[in-house]
């Protein structure tokens, strides 16, 4: 069976998740009508309002899209809690995350598993992968994108994650954080270029699984050194990663997150996609909030694409800025002084 829909379209691709779900719940999904129905991954702006609120517990590791779901009052966790009567899995960009997800969804889920997303995140492959294992139901396309179900979903040990993964130099990663694969070579060149001094308290803003605070941590004269990252399956590597007194992890959205006190030095490597989109606005955001968490005589050090225009930016809301050496071709290495405390 084939759901396809013919109307206009004039939103963005994720919340026509919204769409998609009201249309298979019209073309044949049947949902438990008490029981409790499993969300993995949702984006912030996906569009959950044909399930029922009551019903739905959000099973989310990233901590903006946990505060959102909360605030509309779903129930959230990062793991999933007893037996469920459906699940709902929301396709992320990557493959060994996407079927983790799905293998879990199938282990906890009495009923029927959906799975929603876009043609660039996979979900054809998804569908020819989930189709080569059980019956799938739909699909639903809509919008670059397609959900469909398998009633019931096998199981799927083999999609299960397992635990994390040695990428060598002492590091662990998880499937899906930033740079599982190995040492991100921008954060490295950063690293290396990094100079003796930093101060006593420095703040790691999208700390990752901890490379930059790992290194960072060679020098003595840190006593403090703050982790901030909203992926909580990179925190866990990060814990793993570092082991280490001085160091301290949040679990935080670090464009909201504020230090007890200010600090003498901010390390990023800022993220510049939202979603699957570019989006440079993100990368300014860490720079006005990394200003916000400085002594008055603090400093910034970050790398970028370099094609990425956040000059601008610093000159915004530091005092002083520069393009320090350690670039190449495909990045620079961007280091700012005396932050403003009212933004030109």
């Amino acid at each position: 069976m084939n759901i396809p829909c013919n109307a206009p379209w004039n939103g963005n691709d994720t919340t026509v998740t919204g769409v998609r779900l009201s249309l298979a719940l019209e073309g044949g999904l049947d949902l438990p009508g008490s029981a409790r129905i499993a969300v993995f991954a949702p984006a912030p702006d996906s569009d959950l309002s044909p399930l029922d609120t009551g019903l739905c517990h959000v099973i989310t590791g990233d901590k903006p899209a946990r505060d959102h779901f909360a605030g509309l009052g779903y129930a959230c966790n990062t793991a999933p809690e007893g037996s469920y009567g459906a699940a709902l899995v929301c396709l992320p960009r990557a493959k060994t995350l996407a079927r983790a997800l799905i293998a879990e969804a199938a282990d906890v889920t009495d009923g029927p598993v959906i799975v929603d997303g876009l043609k660039t995140d996979g979900i054809e492959s998804a569908l020819k992968a989930c189709r080569a294992r059980a019956p799938c139901h739909g699909p639903v396309n809509k919008a670059h994108g397609k959900l469909f179900w398998m009633d019931p979903a096998p199981p799927l040990d083999d999609w299960r994650a397992g635990p994390p993964q040695d990428i060598g130099d002492g590091f662990v990663t998880a499937p899906g954080v930033f740079s599982a694969d190995g040492i991100d070579p921008a954060s490295r060149a950063l690293a290396d270029n990094l100079p003796e001094t930093l101060g006593a308290h420095v703040i790691d803003l999208g700390a990752g699984w901890g490379y930059l605070s790992a290194r960072a941590l060679e020098r003595d004269t840190i006593r403090q050194i703050d982790l901030i990252e909203a992926d909580h399956a990179a925190l866990d590597c990060a814990r793993l990663n570092i082991r280490d007194g001085r160091a301290r992890l949040f679990w935080e959205d670090a464009l909201r997150w504020r230090p007890e006190h200010p600090a003498d030095t901010v390390l990023m490597n800022p993220p510049f996609h939202t979603g699957r989109n570019a989006d440079p606005a993100l990368g300014r955001a860490f720079i006005a909030a990394a200003a916000q968490m400085l002594k008055p005589s603090g400093q910034l050090w970050m790398v970028a694409n370099r094609h990425l225009p956040y000059e601008r930016t610093l000159a915004d809301h530091f005092a002083e800025h520069a393009e320090a050496p350690g670039g190449d071709t495909r990045f620079k290495l961007l280091h700012a002084r005396r932050p403003l405390r009212k933004p030109r």
